[in-house]
């Protein structure tokens, strides 16, 4: 079905599609732990990476794949948790806008990490991105209104680092192991890491045998709310389409001529935060966006430039 629509349009899809994701979030994360929210969006995704993975024939997972996705498992987890705890905080759009300025500190992270070297115009582009952060923070509530605003900031821009990390490292493995295992890796691991804090961390497990056996043990209340079941499995869903639908839009199209669309997301996430939680967005995280969006933009046809250049040149 999706196959025969236009890559930029499935491409427009899964961004939408992801918005709601993170609104199912940031309603899970206001009434239980982020903690069993993260774990529960690792779990439902590695269910149907699982199924494609073993429909696939079930390639072999080598321990050396094992052992170089724990660190890129760890540092997904540690993104999940940062991210998911600013969306329970901040406005839904701010927290999105914070979200771009991820692909302005691959450079940097490459050049630690993989030995690259940062051009002239990379830090430009992060200089610009960064000056968008700080106009996106003019007219912030006070520590009165809102407490936790900028803590919130903090955890978006750490969830931002860490997300570049772990695409640094995605382009290290991409090759070496193929998509499938890479996608069940990256859902598998994190799980993995989360578990044991959010089952000891953030289930207050008195509360949870009250209500699954009908006792009457002692519990304050807990932080599994087991009414809101059906947001898990939704936001498992929604987790599950996101992510082939970005896989069917990038099988066909390069990523350069798919790379704007995804600054649509603010445009979603400011109409779902409107309407489902009732956020009117400052003009200056629109105004912080553009200059976000404005360096993201340059950077990514600056790389698009410097790959065609030897074509060019042998032409």
């Amino acid at each position: 079905m999706f196959a025969r629509l236009p890559p930029a349009l499935v491409l427009t899809l899964a961004i939408v599609t992801g918005s709601a994701m993170d609104a199912t979030i940031k309603h899970l994360a206001q009434t239980n732990s982020v903690l069993l929210v993260a774990f529960g969006r690792y779990l439902f995704g590695a269910l149907f990476s699982a199924l494609l993975w073993w429909r696939a024939g079930h390639p072999t997972i080598t321990k050396e794949m094992w052992r170089a996705h724990g660190l890129r498992g760890f540092v997904i987890a540690t993104c999940a948790v940062t991210f998911f705890w600013s969306l329970s905080v901040l406005p839904l759009a701010e927290a999105v806008t914070l979200s771009f300025i991820y692909p302005l500190l691959a450079p940097f992270v490459a050049a630690l990490i993989l030995k690259e070297r940062v051009r002239a115009q990379s830090l430009i582009c992060a200089v610009i991105g960064f000056a968008g952060v700080i106009v996106a923070m003019q007219g912030a509530p006070s520590s009165a209104e809102s407490p936790d605003h900028d803590l919130g900031v903090v955890a978006a821009l750490v969830a931002a680092s860490f997300f570049s990390i772990a695409m640094v490292l995605l382009r290290e493995r991409a090759q070496k192991d193929g998509p499938l295992i890479v996608s069940l890796m990256t859902s598998v691991v994190p799980g993995m890491i989360l578990f044991v804090p959010a089952l000891f961390l953030a289930v207050n497990m008195p509360a949870f045998i009250n209500t699954a056996m009908g006792t009457h043990l002692p519990s304050a209340a807990s932080v599994l709310v087991l009414d809101e079941w059906w947001f898990f499995l939704q936001m498992g869903a929604l987790a599950a389409g996101f992510m082939y639908l970005m896989a069917q839009a990038y099988a066909r199209a390069e990523a350069q001529q798919l790379a704007p669309i995804h600054y649509t997301e603010l445009i979603y996430a400011s109409a779902i935060g409107f309407m489902v939680f009732h956020e009117t967005p400052r003009v200056q995280i629109y105004l912080g966006a553009a200059l976000i969006i404005a360096a993201c933009l340059w950077a990514a046809y600056d790389e698009r430039r410097l790959a065609l250049k030897p074509k060019e040149s042998v032409s």
